[in-house]
């Protein structure tokens, strides 16, 4: 091998050599791989609970009384006859119109309205009418009730009177007793005796005077004798107000005003 074909192979060499050891230095070492631990994790401890309180003591219940056996039921029988129900009665229905339009209404003292006017749900039973219109008398009657309508018809333009007093007729000699009765048909004396005994319509009275400081009503028809009538017991209140209720009538039937039954 001459000179040169050693220095050839001595500089081949070194570059081989040169190289590989670029090559080692430019290799990247190898990567570790991280190895990752669980650890377990405690289990949460439960809050702490406060104490419960003690329960109060309860008492023992009283012994209690020895109960009854109850009673054995009883079979209701095929043969007793239901017991009866009872159902409430039908109200009345009361129709009620006057002569005098507009006439107040009370059924026990109870205002109903004006005339006409009804009056529904009213008990069967007896009742206490009352009719009232200014300037006539008042009507008051008690009536029966039964269930269903019934239509009524109050005259107050009827002139109504029933009115009597036990009187002592004096005479020139002596005296008798008797009853004065009056009704709008008339005026009449009744007595045991026949002599004295006198009837006259209203307005076919002559004189019709009371004398209350004398206690003494004087009374004489058109055709006949004059009375002087005393109260029996002296009482000039009833004398009075047997005239006044009269007298009232007359002015009435004077006006025209028919006479009621």
């Amino acid at each position: 091998m001459n000179r040169r074909t050693f220095v050839i192979v001595a500089v081949a060499l070194v570059l081989s050599a040169g190289a590989f050891a670029t090559f080692t230095l430019m290799r990247p070492a190898p990567r570790e791989v991280a190895t990752r631990v669980v650890r377990p994790v405690p289990p949460a401890l439960p809050p702490p609970q406060a104490p419960r309180p003690e329960a109060p003591a309860v008492p023992e219940p009283a012994p209690r009384a020895a109960r009854r056996a109850p009673a054995p039921r009883r079979e209701p029988s095929t043969t007793e006859a239901p017991a009866p129900v009872e159902t409430p009665a039908a109200a009345g229905i009361l129709r009620i119109d006057s002569d005098v339009p507009g006439a107040q209404v009370f059924i026990d003292r109870q205002y109903v309205g004006a005339t006409p006017v009804t009056a529904s749900d009213v008990k069967p039973g007896t009742h206490r009418l009352n009719v009232s219109a200014p300037g006539y008398e008042g009507v008051a009657d008690m009536i029966d009730v039964s269930p269903g309508p019934r239509d009524l018809m109050i005259k107050l333009k009827d002139v109504r009177l029933d009115v009597k007093i036990d009187v002592v007729h004096k005479h020139r000699i002596g005296s008798c007793k008797g009853r004065l009765i009056a009704t709008p048909r008339g005026l009449r004396y009744e007595t045991a005796n026949r002599d004295d005994a006198f009837s006259s319509p209203l307005l076919d009275l002559a004189t019709f005077q009371v004398d209350y400081l004398e206690k003494n009503l004087r009374i004489a028809p058109r055709t006949g004798k004059r009375y002087d009538f005393t109260d029996a017991e002296g009482n000039a209140d009833r004398l009075f107000v047997f005239h006044r209720d009269v007298e009232k009538a007359r002015e009435r039937l004077r006006k025209g005003d028919p006479p009621g039954e």
